[in-house]
């Protein structure tokens, strides 16, 4: 059974600038896993947008927002083998799951020049 439903966009530009000014965001809102992978790439900043994104978009399904329950570096958007993407989620966010029976995640990513998208399913046993 569906239990949330959650969508975001973001200006990658906003991310980029955020990222420059603020050295203490990289550490604050992404794992190491997702920062390790994102510092791979051309253009970071492309990667950590739509990562920030699906992150919003996860606590738009959950409901909560961010708060108590929530880390947002407990929300990881990694790449399964095929290039998919695929969030995991672990310490308080784990917790906040397992309360809510929440049993799996769906997500879908996007980016085109000027914006990054995600949209993120919750799914209940």
């Amino acid at each position: 059974m569906i239990a949330g439903i959650g969508i975001d966009i973001i200006d990658i530009n906003r991310i980029r600038r955020v990222l420059t000014n603020n050295p203490s965001f990289r550490e604050k809102v992404f794992s190491a896993a997702e920062i390790a992978y994102c510092e791979a790439k051309a253009d970071p900043s492309l990667s950590y947008a739509v990562r920030f994104a699906a992150k919003e978009a996860f606590m738009k399904a959950l409901g909560s927002g961010w708060n108590q329950d929530v880390r947002w570096a407990e929300i990881e958007t990694l790449n399964l083998e095929s290039g998919a993407p695929e969030v995991k989620v672990s310490g308080i966010t784990a917790q906040t799951l397992a309360r809510k029976q929440i049993s799996k995640i769906h997500v879908s990513l996007s980016h085109e020049k000027d914006y990054a998208v995600a949209n993120v399913i919750l799914e209940q046993s």
